[in-house]
């Protein structure tokens, strides 16, 4: 074996510092924990042999042995420093001993500088074990036999992969810094040293030091009252998995607009953000009385700079929203509805690895469509069901069939590769198969049961198939199939005979497309009056690859759809443009690309622009815009456009 590291730790003045480092041959105990993570990818390679099926209940993505030692309660105390964009502080870990080895305790970390460990206020040896590109560094501690929590002091890097450091000028506000964390997949590792795997759920508390003339929150109890000094005390009571710790950092004003909601945002955004989710606190309710009580307290938003890489972010509490989605119609906020639903599937019962991802948001895009229906009605449930049918048939003729099973094989390949919408919309129309079969009051007795049954816990894809098979198949035998259940969850495709859901809303613009395209009825003819955002998207994405110079102007000039504030339409647009060479379009196409971060825009309008030969505008617009996208986008974009991995 070959010789490593071995650091100890020093009390001075009460903080816990490197003392020294030193080469040793390791002892029987320190030959184990070396050999942690080559255990680790040694597991990873071996599940991933040919014809070997993962695991259940195997986290192939975290290095921490988590069957070995179990952490409960995190304690952070944690200083932002925009200057060097780092955060510093010590995370103390609380964990319970799942058996009398003593073996060394394995931490998942990226790019973490650890400064020391310590227990009970003495150094505790420590190394850091070899970094995997995907999984980071194990963080191996070598654990005296009576103790049940460390603190380790840390320091991030300044390009961790959760966090994004902003300059004011990439603020609404354009006066302050701003800070913002994104957990998942695997990203928490990247700002604190843990057990980074979603079957680990936890408590904790923290401390945040800030400039004074910003503000804190995170995903736990926030007091917008709490006076601007600095300093922000926090508190999550209820156990949660480590990707759903938050932290943001800005200047940040508050809003109510319920009972138990309310928004955060910066003061430019924060009136028109409360007037756009202002049906926040009826979603809330109606979806109680349906899947029963919500366990969190409170449910607020906190709107993000456009850098934000995602629609939204479910953290407990307080969900991330992006600022996409102000159209000032209310046309987008289904996704409000689906962070909101996530506070049943996904943070009261949690996918216990991202394989089994689904049952995070397969649930939670059917429970979307039913809130969009509780609130707007059938029509606008018809549509929302429609479109995500739409979508998921284009994600279907664009993936290898390894990648359109819903409990799909990510080992050795980067957990954000696992975001598509077949966890999301093939998830949601089996379970809308489901209550098709047993009847809608069956199925949401089964959901608001199966919620109380799993609460606060993780489970796998076999763990639900299990309940299935102990309720709704017991009680629905003669509706339901056990090889059709099989075939939704572990085949790619969509099974035979499987719904197709539809809206009379768009079957009516299809004949009205096909006659303007016949040039038989006029752009400025169609009677576009009361559309709403879905139809105008429907009739755009159904429109052939290939338009004429003469259309493309047609429309635009009857619509101006070049200029349309709803980023969703704009971006089916911006799509038709790009691929038709619409020259017209192309500074608004460089401006949202410069302005959005959200990679459901960027990564398919960078792909069709690479496709179409537009290589060199492709590189230079990334160029232009990379120091403003979030790390996850300046990954995934990096991708499409120089077909490898950012630097």
């Amino acid at each position: 074996m070959l010789p490593r590291l071995l650091c100890t730790s020093l009390i001075v003045g009460g903080l816990a510092v490197a003392a020294g480092c030193s080469k040793t041959e390791p002892s029987k105990t320190e030959a184990e924990s070396a050999s942690a993570p080559v255990k680790a990818a040694a597991l990873i390679e071996k599940k991933t042999a040919a014809g070997k099926t993962p695991e259940s209940g195997v986290d192939y993505h975290s290095f921490a042995n988590s069957n070995d030692y179990q952490v409960q309660h995190l304690d952070l105390d944690l200083t932002v420093d925009f200057s060097r964009k780092v955060l510093e502080g010590v995370a103390t870990l609380d964990f319970k001993r799942l058996n009398d080895k003593n073996l060394p305790m394995v931490l998942d970390t990226r790019e973490l500088e650890v400064l020391s460990v310590t227990a009970n206020g003495a150094p505790v040896p420590f190394s850091m074990g070899e970094k995997d590109s995907h999984l980071g560094t194990p963080l191996n501690i070598e654990l005296p036999e009576d103790v049940d929590s460390i603190a380790i002091r840390y320091r991030t890097a300044p390009g961790a992969s959760g966090v994004q450091w902003l300059e004011p000028q990439q603020t609404a506000g354009k006066q302050y810094p701003f800070l913002f964390t994104q957990a998942q997949a695997i990203h928490a590792r990247s700002f604190i040293p843990l057990q980074d795997s979603p079957k680990v759920r936890i408590t904790y508390n923290a401390t945040v030091r800030t400039p004074k003339e910003l503000r804190a929150v995170m995903s736990a109890n926030n007091d917008p009252q709490a006076a601007k000094d600095g300093v922000y005390e926090f508190e999550m009571p209820q156990p949660i998995p480590s990707y759903l710790i938050a932290l943001a950092v800005g200047d940040l004003a508050f809003k109510p607009m319920g009972e138990r909601t309310g928004v955060y945002a910066e003061p430019a955004l924060l009136e028109s953000a409360a007037a756009e989710f202002a049906d926040t606190e009826s979603m809330l309710e109606v979806t109680e009385k349906v899947y029963g009580p919500y366990h969190w307290d409170r449910y607020d938003l906190l709107i993000l700079p456009p850098s934000f890489p995602f629609g939204g972010m479910e953290n407990p509490r307080l969900s991330f929203i992006t600022p996409t989605v102000i159209a000032g119609d209310k046309s987008l906020v289904a996704l409000i509805a689906h962070e909101l639903a996530h506070s049943w599937s996904g943070n009261l019962v949690t996918n216990a690895s991202w394989r089994d991802l689904w049952l995070n948001e397969g649930f939670t895009t059917y429970l979307t469509n039913r809130i969009m229906q509780f609130v707007y009605g059938d029509e606008r449930y018809q549509m929302e069901m429609a479109l995500g049918y739409d979508d998921l048939q284009a994600d279907l003729a664009d993936k290898e069939p390894r990648d359109e099973i819903m409990a799909i094989d990510l080992r050795g390949r980067d957990p954000d590769e696992v975001f598509s919408n077949i966890p999301y919309e093939k998830g949601s129309l089996f379970l809308y198969e489901l209550e098709q079969k047993v009847g809608r009051e069956a199925f949401d007795r089964f959901l608001m049961e199966y919620f109380n049954h799993f609460s606060f816990q993780s489970i796998t894809t076999e763990d639900f198939v299990q309940y299935l098979d102990k309720t709704l198949l017991v009680e629905h035998g003669d509706k339901l199939d056990r090889e059709r259940i099989h075939e939704w969850i572990f085949e790619p495709g969509i099974p035979e005979g499987a719904p197709h859901p539809q809206s009379d809303a768009f079957s009516k613009l299809d004949p009205l497309r096909q006659q303007w395209l016949d040039g038989k009825l006029a752009a400025k003819d169609i009677d576009t009056k009361g559309w709403t955002f879905h139809q105008w998207k429907y009739f755009l994405d159904g429109m052939p690859e290939k338009l004429t110079e003469a259309q493309l102007k047609a429309l635009d000039s009857a619509f101006g759809l070049t200029q349309s504030r709803n980023n969703e339409v704009a971006f089916s647009w911006l799509m038709i443009a790009v691929r038709n060479d619409y020259a017209p379009a192309f500074e608004r196409l460089e401006h949202f690309l410069t302005s959005i971060g959200r990679n459901k825009f960027l990564r398919p309008l960078y792909r069709t622009m690479v496709e179409t030969g537009k290589q060199d505008m492709a590189e230079r617009i990334f160029e232009q815009a990379r120091t403003g996208y979030h790390p996850l986008s300046v990954k995934v974009n990096s991708q499409v456009i120089y077909g490898k991995k950012a630097d």
